[in-house]
């Protein structure tokens, strides 16, 4: 598959160790991966390289993800691309409240193994490598 036909997934997660996996695993399924450390980080990446898809963690420094999301969503490009949120937040109250606001899916990580996160991210997408 040349690299115009592999779909890009924007990984945003403050912590270095599991975005690193997410980084490797995601390269190894085909994908062109972005990344980004933060949510001020990860909006300026995902406005100028318009991802297939975001995979974002809600508690990081400098910017959430709520606020992050909040931002994308005032950016034509950013009201369709599919987000995915990542979070160790089960509480129910915000995983309504993120679903509400558009994101397409909400997976908490002690929930989910990598293999797991990988198949919710392709079946987003249709994407079958």
């Amino acid at each position: 598959m040349s690299d115009e036909q592999k779909k890009t997934i924007l990984v945003i997660e403050d912590e270095a160790s599991l975005r690193k996996i997410l980084v490797e695993r995601f390269g190894l399924e085909g994908f062109n991966v972005l990344q980004a450390k933060d949510g001020e980080e990860g909006l300026k990446v995902a406005l100028k390289q318009h991802p297939d898809i975001i995979l974002l963690d809600i508690v990081m420094p400098k910017m959430d993800g709520n606020a992050m999301f909040k931002k994308l969503l005032r950016d034509r490009w950013g009201i369709a691309v599919p987000v995915i949120m990542l979070s160790n937040l089960s509480d129910s109250q915000t995983i309504v409240g993120n679903v509400k606001v558009g994101v397409s899916d909400y997976l908490v990580k002690s929930e989910y193994k990598i293999d797991d996160i990988v198949k919710k991210v392709k079946e987003r997408l249709n994407y079958d490598i």
